[in-house]
């Protein structure tokens, strides 16, 4: 046993120790990397419950300030008008402040914005106030998403980047909970509740604890590697690489590095081609505009007074607007664990088909059925179970396919150069659509449910045909190799 030296207790665990942290050097830390792209995706979250969060006031809002159809859905959409320009400047503002000061400004505007609307004493000021939030929640949808792509391993990435959506449809699914939470307990929307402040102002007052939590979270995670070597920060971009890749970090440090050295730094004017853009930002921004030409935010803006315009009760059509919203976040699961196996290209195609059957019933159904004397169709016997049956099938699509996917794309589909201004830009025309679609609605309501349902069924059909021939597959590959 003389030429044997026996391993202490001491020495084991210091051993065991060695082999951990080489297997973290190897891997990296996975949890640290889910932590850090969860805390920068509530911003989604917000994105989520600031845009919702009015679907249960706007009843009250109509009564109170005795407006109508193209006054509320103004002041309805005020906030998208709001989230178009911070999604504009949002990029140029993340490439001089860094990722992570751009979340800290983004948690003080959706606080501000809160308390405001919360406090409103007119219409007009509402829209100001909703137009201050919508400015943080376009920041927040075009930090995220770069932020996370920017910081996630490239087998990761799709999942990680999938936090962005299922983030802002569990904010959706919150701030209907709390809608639905508070005009029950008060009677309805309109009635007093804490402090004799009616139950709509606190619904909207609500999102002011997330606004602190997300400002707070923000400050806590590192800044993006891509952008610290960009600004010749170096040794701390190593360091943050260190705890996503392990070993791997000195390799990818050095393409980071070559990336940076041979592209000058993004403008604007570097996003110019050919036909006025570049032909992938060009790409970029259809993708966001399809997505909001579908119609989905006629779900989540307004389908608790499109439910009651169609026969049913206020409280059953903010129960059904609850129920919408959760098979929204089931079908978000889906897509974060399918979107890195099968990819982005059939994510969409499949998505496509299905919105293209589901809403194509809906405006059918809606079409197609009786008048009441207010002009509203009523929907009898089957129709009524017809229309929420596809209602929800039809977020089912959706939620599988395009809200996820194209938050994934949209992140890693722009080279290093140009991806913050690109993303602000194809951001900016998603708001825009989304504005377009939701200001419009009212009125289309009025006209013809049936006409409003078959334009968002010709917006799939067109996605349909752009996915195929316009999308290529991004799964896997080095956001270097963009």
């Amino acid at each position: 046993m003389s030429g044997v030296r026996m391993m202490s207790p001491v020495n084991w665990e210091e051993w065991m120790a060695r082999v951990r942290e080489g297997a973290m050097a190897d891997e990296g830390s996975v949890s640290k990397v889910v932590l850090i792209s969860s805390v920068a995706a509530l911003g989604g979250f917000l994105f989520g419950f600031d845009t919702s969060v009015i679907n249960g006031a706007v009843g009250a809002l109509a009564s109170v300030f005795q407006a109508g159809d193209t006054a509320i859905g103004l002041a309805v959409s005020a906030a998208l008008i709001g989230s178009a320009v911070g999604a504009f400047v949002g990029g140029e503002l993340a490439d001089r402040l860094g990722r992570v000061r751009v979340m800290v400004v983004a948690a003080v505007l959706f606080a501000v914005s809160t308390v405001g609307s919360g406090l409103a004493f007119g219409l007009v000021d509402l829209s100001l106030w909703r137009l201050v939030g919508g400015i943080a929640v376009g920041i927040a949808s075009v930090i995220a998403p770069a932020y996370i792509a920017e910081i996630a391993p490239a087998h990761l990435r799709g999942r990680l980047g999938s936090l962005q959506q299922l983030a802002i449809v569990t904010g959706i699914f919150s701030a209907l909970l709390v809608d639905y939470f508070i005009a029950t307990q008060a009677g309805s929307a309109e009635s007093p509740y804490w402090f004799g402040l009616p139950a709509w102002r606190w619904m909207l007052l609500s999102e002011l604890p997330i606004a602190i939590f997300y400002g707070v979270g923000a400050l806590m995670i590192p800044e993006s590697p891509r952008y610290l070597v960009a600004k010749k920060h170096d040794a701390k971009a190593l360091t943050v690489l260190r705890t996503i890749l392990g070993r791997g970090a000195e390799a990818k440090m050095g393409e980071i590095r070559r990336t940076i050295s041979t592209e000058a730094s993004g403008r604007f004017k570097d996003l110019r081609g050919r036909f006025g853009l570049l032909p992938i930002v060009w790409i970029g921004i259809a993708l966001s505009v399809f997505q909001q030409f579908v119609g989905i935010n006629v779900i989540f803006y307004y389908s608790s007074i499109l439910w009651q315009a169609v026969g049913f009760s206020e409280k059953d059509s903010l129960a059904i607007t609850v129920i919408t919203s959760v098979t929204n976040i089931v079908t978000t699961f889906i897509a974060i664990a399918t979107v890195d196996r099968f990819g982005r290209k059939p994510l969409l195609i499949v998505g496509s088909v299905g919105m293209a059957l589901t809403l194509g019933v809906l405006s059918f159904v809606f079409g197609s059925a009786p008048l009441d004397a207010s002009g509203n169709p009523v929907l009898q016997g089957a129709a009524g179970t017809v229309a929420l049956f596809a209602a929800n099938l039809y977020v089912f699509c959706f939620g599988m396919s395009w809200g996820p996917v194209v938050w994934v794309l949209l992140g890693e589909m722009f080279n290093n150069r140009i991806r913050a201004h690109a993303l602000a830009l194809a951001g900016s025309a998603q708001w825009v659509a989304n504005f377009l679609v939701s200001a419009t609605f009212p009125a289309l309501r009025t006209l013809s449910l049936g006409l409003a349902y078959g334009l968002y069924t010709a917006s799939a059909l067109g996605s349909l045909f752009f996915v195929i021939f316009f999308i290529r597959e991004t799964r896997g590959r080095e956001l270097e190799d963009m």
